[in-house]
């Protein structure tokens, strides 16, 4: 591989005498990685399944790196959500953030996912979690992962840093910013990065992340963290972008972040923040810094989203009814034909980009209620009257995953929940021993 000589000499003033062993590591095979969702199954449950090689990431207790080779995403349990696939050091931001359940959380750069759904699974259920992204093609990406993960109190928004800081001033308790950056610590992996990176591609980055971390500054309460991470090694990106957000930002405090597993402190004076470099590591190139504030707390006048009335909660009612085990309870709302159960304390999103807010439980259509795929992936088999639960073994489980009718003489009349291994892939209806696929048109197994 052939690097930029302004990139080599930046990486021989950062390493020293480290930079060979440095030039070393891209002759290392990658590594593959993964993260059990545990918002429905544990890491040792996934491990004792057997379907794939792992071993564990050091840094985070839900990660595995995989074997090269291996196909994880082409299996039933992908499908599933029982898993993300995340490059291991790629894991770190969401492992060392520290989330408590019930906060209220902002990943400000969510696409395409890794983030959000390691922060939900986290959250476990609690709290709130808003997932944005500036581009709307990528949110549709994330909004997929928060589908298939079975998040249910998320929301997933595309608007740009300024627009949220209107509406959110002293809102959140955490905020993840996985910064957009030259992403110099992915070029192992990623070797056409190299020919993007320039010097001009530095300073661009470093002036969006000044945009952002201006604007998170007004959304944390005071007392909440801010965990800011790059792909890059940088000192312009990091440690010079968080040296100068502290110089604007005395009630901001560097908090300490762990030092073990080959990570090493970042540059003078700044060593509470962590590097990560592929030659000291299992994985790619890192930089994180977590940031609290201080100071007195600020009111937070952000207003909160009302419920619908019981008139219109009928057909669902009627539903729950005859397919659900249990009550339904919380704040209910309908967005064009959309019902979405949303999460306590989800503020109001009229006039912002919005692509789902909370958990969309299903289309309302000429007095009718008909279950999401969304709805499906949040739920658990006993919370379901009817369920068709196939073993992993079951040639059906793929031909349902293809969007084919199923003959289903042990499932009941009526709708139906379809699960592999009981982990749930999404809806079918059944009549007379057949199951007609409800299965998502665009999730479909190719």
């Amino acid at each position: 591989m052939e690097l930029p000589l302004a990139y080599i000499n930046e990486m021989k003033a950062l390493l020293g005498a480290e930079y060979e062993d440095y030039l070393a590591s891209f002759e290392e095979v990658r590594l593959y990685g993964l993260r059990a969702n545990t918002l429905k199954i544990s890491p040792a449950e996934l491990a004792e399944k057997g379907e794939f090689s792992l071993s564990p990431v050091p840094w985070c207790e839900s990660g595995f790196c995989y074997a090269e080779g291996e196909r994880p995403a082409k299996h039933p349990y992908y499908h599933a959500g029982l898993y993300y696939l995340q490059e291991p050091s790629a894991m770190t931001p969401g492992a060392m953030i520290p989330i408590e359940e019930g906060d209220f959380v902002l990943d400000i750069c969510a696409a395409p996912g890794g983030k959000t759904t390691q922060l939900a699974a986290r959250l476990g259920g609690t709290g709130l979690l808003i997932s944005n992204d500036i581009s709307a093609g990528r949110a549709k990406a994330l909004l997929k992962n928060v589908e298939i993960s079975g998040i249910t109190n998320a929301i997933v928004m595309s608007e740009p840093p300024k627009k949220l800081a209107e509406r959110f001033g002293g809102f959140f308790d955490k905020i993840l910013i996985d910064a957009p950056c030259s992403g110099e610590g992915m070029f192992r992996k990623e070797p056409d990065m190299v020919k993007s990176w320039n010097e001009e591609l530095l300073t661009f980055c470093r002036e969006q992340q000044a945009d952002i971390l201006e604007h998170c500054a007004s959304m944390v309460k005071t007392g909440g963290m801010i965990l800011y991470s790059t792909c890059t090694f940088a000192k312009m990106e990091n440690e010079d972008s968080i040296q100068t957000f502290l110089d604007n930002h005395p009630e901001f405090t560097l908090v300490p972040l762990e030092k073990n597993w080959g990570f090493v402190p970042g540059c003078e004076p700044l060593t509470e923040c962590v590097r990560l470099y592929p030659h000291k590591i299992k994985g790619e190139g890192h930089f994180l810094a977590l940031l609290q504030k201080t100071g007195e707390p600020t009111p937070c006048s952000t207003p909160t989203e009302a419920s619908i009335g019981e008139k219109e909660m009928e057909p669902f009612r009627q539903f729950a009814k005859e397919t659900l085990t249990g009550k339904w309870k919380g704040t209910f709302q309908i967005y064009g034909d959309s019902l979405c159960l949303l999460p306590e304390g989800a503020p109001a999103t009229k006039g912002l980009r919005v692509l789902r807010s909370g958990w969309q439980l299903g289309t309302l259509k000429k007095g009718r209620f008909e279950p999401s795929q969304a709805f499906a992936m949040g739920l658990k088999k006993e919370e379901v009257k009817n369920v068709l639960d196939m073993p992993l073994s079951d040639e059906r489980v793929i031909r349902y995953l293809k969007g084919e009718t199923l003959e289903a003489p042990e499932a009941k009349d009526g709708w139906t929940l379809v699960c592999v291994d009981g982990y749930p892939l999404g809806w079918g209806k059944t009549q007379k021993g057949r199951l007609k696929n409800k299965y998502a048109v665009g999730w479909k197994w190719e």
